[in-house]
């Protein structure tokens, strides 16, 4: 394997203070600089370099040549090398952790979870075969479906889970032997670039890169010829642009979307339990997540004390800097996106919409907005049927089973749902119902690296995790054998 970019074995004291490009197994710097903001503070953090058009085709050159050989490394070789970049990862993870709420906001505990969960991911992804297999064999032929490497994949990936995306794409792109390119978002591109500057110690030069960039990079990379794979997860508007532009060279596209995740509570739940429960889920990250409860519908006979015991643990949520102790919510990540989620309030102002908890918040030292649940309003307001990305939440009754499935599908989004009932018959009959990529049953937000993850209708095209993920980087081919 390369010796690391930076001189660093995966043990050493890793530098979490400057940031670079990293183009062929080297670290580079930037023409141009600019620098990502601390949510909680309003403040700069370190700059980081803009990538050029260059530099990415320095970067798309660099993992071509490696693919040539890196594609034929055998799968014990590979898992070998992801495996002790996992090892090096977990060494790094109060490190990790710390820039995570510097960059993104999440609180530490969160943030330390997520690098935690970086390490998980490469573990279980090793644990993975996609062996090749025999179809037929008979005197005359044998027939054989293998998976081969598409070759130069790119990974973009957003600013709400800078570790855990970035980790899934990186695993399943090395591991079935592509070479990959990692954007991360222009609003969190530390973690990004360090992920990939740890690498750097386990993998050949030009196999796994990272390179910064501001609002240009994004489409520079979709519309580049030589890369064949683009693996996006984001917003539904983006996507849409990202396969357009994929669609020119016919590059393969995983896109996991947005979401609008609809929780339905039947009368048989037991309030006391679910009610906490599910709260905590609608806002963890501070809403900010594609697979994030967005309305619940709750049964008309326990809607008022289900509704009463939400509220009650709402107002038990800390609200503030993820560095202090005790805080369960941190800011909105960014400016852009706290602008929207204002906007949300500011049309159930107008139209009068009843607030159960919470409210508008006024500005501060950072992007913080109260968990706020709103209390039935009209079905077709803003709130009920846009996704805020952010922690505010529609709550409404309903007490007929056939209609509030088909409320819970009337949208174009179709990426994750729950069911809550203490009877497993009903909540599975009803979850059979939904039109979503993953459905729980008294729970929400459980992924696993072992088990695919996509979205339905707008919510996405492909799966990511998983062998539904691994084959994702590969070509099907099938060898036919005449004896």
């Amino acid at each position: 394997m390369a010796p690391s970019a930076n001189g660093h074995s995966g043990s050493e004291k890793f530098n979490f203070d400057t940031f670079r490009n990293v183009i062929n197994g080297k670290l580079v710097d930037g023409e141009k600089t600019r620098a990502g903001i601390n949510p909680a503070t309003k403040k700069a953090n370190a700059q980081v370099p803009v990538a050029t058009e260059k530099d990415l085709d320095n970067a798309v050159d660099a993992a071509k040549a490696a693919f040539k050989t890196w594609s034929r490394t055998t799968i014990e070789e590979r898992k070998k090398a992801v495996s002790a970049y996992s090892a090096a990862l977990k060494e790094q993870r109060e490190g990790f952790a710390a820039l995570l709420t510097k960059e993104q906001g999440k609180p530490l505990p969160f943030a330390q979870a997520e690098a935690d969960s970086g390490v998980y991911w490469l573990d279980e992804n090793v644990k993975l075969e996609l062996p090749e297999t025999v179809e037929e064999e008979t005197d005359e032929r044998k027939v054989i479906t293998r998976y081969t490497p598409i070759g130069v994949a790119a990974a973009i990936v957003p600013w709400n889970f800078p570790i855990q995306l970035a980790i899934g794409k990186i695993a399943a792109a090395l591991l079935t032997g592509n070479c990959l390119i990692v954007k991360p978002s222009p609003f969190t591109p530390y973690c990004g670039l360090k992920l990939v500057e740890l690498a750097q110690s386990f993998f050949p030069p030009g196999v796994l890169q990272v390179l910064s960039g501001d609002d240009n990079l994004g489409p520079w990379i979709t519309s580049h010829p030589g890369i064949d794979k683009i693996s996006f997860t984001g917003s539904t508007a983006t996507g849409k642009r990202v396969m357009e532009s994929a669609s020119k060279t016919l590059k393969r596209v995983t896109l996991e979307l947005g979401g609008k995740d609809p929780a339905i509570v039947c009368k048989s739940v037991n309030i006391k339990d679910a009610a906490p429960k599910l709260a905590t889920l609608c806002f963890m990250n501070s809403g900010q997540i594609c697979i994030a409860i967005k309305r619940v519908y709750i049964h008309e006979s326990i809607y008022n004390e289900f509704r009463d015991a939400m509220v009650d643990h709402v107002k038990t949520i800390k609200v503030g800097d993820g560095t202090e102790e005790g805080v369960f919510l941190g800011p909105i990540q960014n400016s852009m996106q706290y602008e929207r989620v204002q906007g949300f309030f500011d049309d159930i102002e107008k139209q009068g919409q009843k607030v159960a908890v919470g409210g508008k918040t006024a500005d501060s030292a950072g992007f913080f907005i109260n968990p706020t649940i709103i209390d039935n309003p009209a079905a077709d307001s803003r709130i009920v049927l846009e996704e805020p990305f952010g922690p505010i939440l529609p709550i409404m009754p309903w007490s007929d089973e056939e209609e509030v499935i088909e409320k819970a599908n009337s949208t174009l989004m179709g990426l994750g749902s729950s069911v809550w009932s203490s009877d497993l018959e009903e909540a599975t009959r009803i979850a059979r119902r939904i039109d979503s990529g993953s459905v729980w049953v008294n729970t929400h937000l459980e992924v696993d690296p072992k088990f695919a993850f996509g979205g339905h209708k707008e919510s996405g095209i492909g799966s990511e995790w998983g062998l539904a993920g691994w084959k994702a980087y590969c070509n099907t081919q099938v060898l036919y054998l005449k004896k």
